[in-house]
């Protein structure tokens, strides 16, 4: 009888993953670079920075009619960094990247609650930041609606925390997580259509960060709202795309950026693009800034590969006025090289009258195996005199050479799809 009852469990298990999906999969990712002015201008007299870091993520999905749900646990690990035999992670970098469920509600709308990743359009103020080893994700609630070519996101969030006295745990909602734009509220509408040969999207945003008053005590949010609009036009071989987004809010008054891309498919192998951005920038002349913040976007993507603008930095700065071109090559079916030639100046003038920043150049070698990849890449940066100002090393104290390198292994197991 029990072994009836055995093979009868074992039965309504096998209908209910028939009737579902499941999936099972991971990622390994150890990334080794070489840094000597990666970030900012590094001083002659300090060493060069070398070290590998791992990413490791384990993915879990169900999903039923009613339902999907997902959760990603995630460890970062810098080779090292635990003394031997230590019972624990010295870095703490164990998390839960991921973890939410979607509910359908028929006619084409959903819900979707936890943490999630938030990726619109080419990223460029909501994006994953894939490359970064910790990822970017968000806790909010999402209504949705997805049907034919039209799309629609309401997004709602309120961060709480426990570090305060009287936070979450008994009363009040003050909001002691700062930095790196760490927001109270957030609130969103996201709208995108397709048409045969172009897309357009809008996006209303406002987030609200905790204010202090002189006693450290929460004194409501100061609100920051970011409308724009990302097109995209593709037709044969040519391809145009433009970003037009403008800041607003307390504390920030008129702060935009501007940005178009033109691609160029020249051969089967050989594709081209030229472009240029403009991110407006303070000039220090009233109480407001209008420098504009890229917020939750893969900064990493714009602005060159070597990270001196907008990612950790020059937040409520001059700004960026940036030209590149750029051009990719097929070598085969299984390995690319692409070369992007960036060049720098600040939207608005450094103290010394100065604007003119300097030239990044950014290569990248891909290539694919059965199972797993590998990237390539070297960047070195041509400073201008502004950059010494802006970065604050001077051009005497600077080291003769400012580049950065990085060999990256990407291995995505599949163990149930």
């Amino acid at each position: 009888m029990k072994k009836q009852y055995l093979v009868l469990s074992i039965l309504v298990l096998a209908m209910q993953f028939a009737q579902a999906q499941f999936s099972l999969d991971g990622e390994f990712r150890p990334r080794t670079e070489y840094r000597n002015g990666y970030g900012s201008i590094i001083p002659s007299a300090e060493d060069s920075g070398f070290g590998v870091s791992t990413r490791v993520r384990l993915n879990a999905g169900y999903a039923v009619e009613a339902y999907k749900f997902y959760i990603s646990l995630q460890d970062v690990m810098v080779w090292g960094e635990n003394r031997q035999i230590l019972p624990y992670d010295q870095n703490n970098s164990f998390a839960v990247f991921q973890a939410w469920a979607e509910v359908n509600l028929g006619e084409g709308f959903s819900t979707k609650l936890g943490r999630q990743v938030l990726s619109y359009d080419d990223q460029r103020i909501f994006g994953g930041l894939d490359w970064a080893q910790q990822g970017r994700n968000h806790d909010a609630a999402l209504l949705k609606y997805n049907k034919g070519d039209f799309m629609a996101d309401i997004g709602l969030a309120f961060n709480q925390d426990y570090s305060h006295p009287t936070g979450f745990v008994s009363s009040g909602t003050g909001y002691n997580t700062t930095g790196f734009f760490s927001y109270k509220t957030m609130q969103y509408l996201y709208l995108k259509n397709v048409w045969q040969n172009f897309t357009g999207s809008l996006l209303v945003l406002n987030n609200g960060f905790q204010k202090f008053d002189s006693n450290t005590e929460p004194d409501g949010v100061d609100n920051i709202q970011t409308i724009g609009t990302h097109v995209n036009y593709k037709k044969g071989d040519f391809g145009i795309a433009a970003n037009a987004f403008l800041q607003t809010g307390d504390q920030v008054d008129n702060a935009y950026l501007l940005g178009l891309d033109l691609n160029y498919t020249a051969t089967n192998k050989l594709n081209l693009g030229v472009g240029v951005e403009l991110m407006s920038g303070d000039d220090n002349t009233t109480a407001d800034t209008e420098a504009f913040a890229p917020l939750f976007g893969t900064n990493h993507k714009f602005n060159g590969f070597m990270d001196y603008f907008y990612v950790g930095n020059h937040i409520n700065s001059i700004g960026l006025f940036d030209v590149h071109i750029s051009a990719d090559y097929a070598l085969n079916n299984t390995s690319s090289v692409m070369i992007k030639v960036l060049n720098f100046s600040g939207d608005k003038k450094l103290a010394s009258g100065e604007k003119s920043l300097g030239t990044e150049v950014d290569l990248v070698y891909s290539k694919t195996f059965k199972g797993y990849s590998l990237a390539l890449g070297y960047s070195h940066m041509f400073e201008s005199d502004g950059m010494y100002e802006l970065k604050g090393v001077s051009k005497n104290d600077a080291a003769d050479v400012q580049n950065w390198a990085w060999a990256m292994l990407v291995i995505k197991p599949k163990f149930l799809n």
